[in-house]
């Protein structure tokens, strides 16, 4: 087997992506700087490697396709801290329930129109609806995978913007974070504690449901689709 078969092997770059990603996640801790954010530093060095390695992102998607089949279990799991904060949550499910309705009503037109507005082709307009729910939900309603650069951005900005915004409590940061970042900012949140990542599960989820079930309706009445 040459360097470049060995390199092209799916388990070499299975291998590859999870160590990149490990070591980001300790660089991150160790230097503090949210800008050091694991996914956007896995994703810019296996960019790199693959080019520098001349491998064809065909080949990697294959491998990479073995990792793609936790995501829905994954999203599945966020429910264990969401059911360890159940009796905090259910005495606040009437404000939580409508302001996950009219946030993801406001955020799907609101990025419509703007998309439209600066003159975004058909297809960008389509990706970017779904922009605020996590991948999977994302794939199935619009295959987008822009979702994940919005995760990133909102897991490095999140909580500097809700400081600025005087935005305090754990419950509002948590269901704000995961109702605009989806998973990867599920998981930041998480870092901060129990009740941050219970809430933002809780966005993930109502937001995830409520986009995947009104995008096509509300795509239908703007006449996109």
């Amino acid at each position: 087997m040459d360097i470049h078969e060995y390199l092209n092997n799916d388990y070499f770059l299975l291998t590859l992506t999870f160590g990149v990603y490990f070591l980001a996640k300790l660089v991150r801790k160790m230097l503090q700087l949210p800008v050091f954010n694991p996914i956007l530093v896995s994703i810019a060095f296996m960019i790199c490697f693959l080019t520098i390695a001349d491998i064809d992102y065909e080949t990697y998607k294959l491998s990479g396709s073995k990792i793609d089949f936790w995501l829905k279990p994954a999203v599945v799991s966020l429910g264990v801290p969401l059911y360890k904060q159940l009796h905090s949550i259910k005495h606040e499910m009437v404000p939580i329930f409508m302001s996950q309705l009219v946030g993801c009503l406001v955020g799907i037109v609101s990025v419509v129109a703007l998309a439209q507005y600066f003159g975004a082709s058909r297809i960008v307009v389509l990706s970017l609806a779904a922009k605020s729910v996590t991948t999977p939900i994302a794939m199935e309603v619009t295959q987008s995978t822009i979702v994940v650069f919005v995760g990133i951005f909102g897991a490095i900005t999140g909580f500097r913007i809700l400081k600025y915004g005087h935005i305090g409590m754990p419950s509002s940061q948590g269901i704000s974070l995961g109702t605009a970042s989806h998973a990867v900012g599920t998981s930041a949140a998480m870092e901060h504690g129990m009740e941050h990542g219970a809430y933002a599960s809780l966005g993930l989820t109502l937001n995830g449901i409520f986009t995947a079930i009104l995008t096509p309706y509300i795509l239908q009445m703007m006449g996109i689709i």
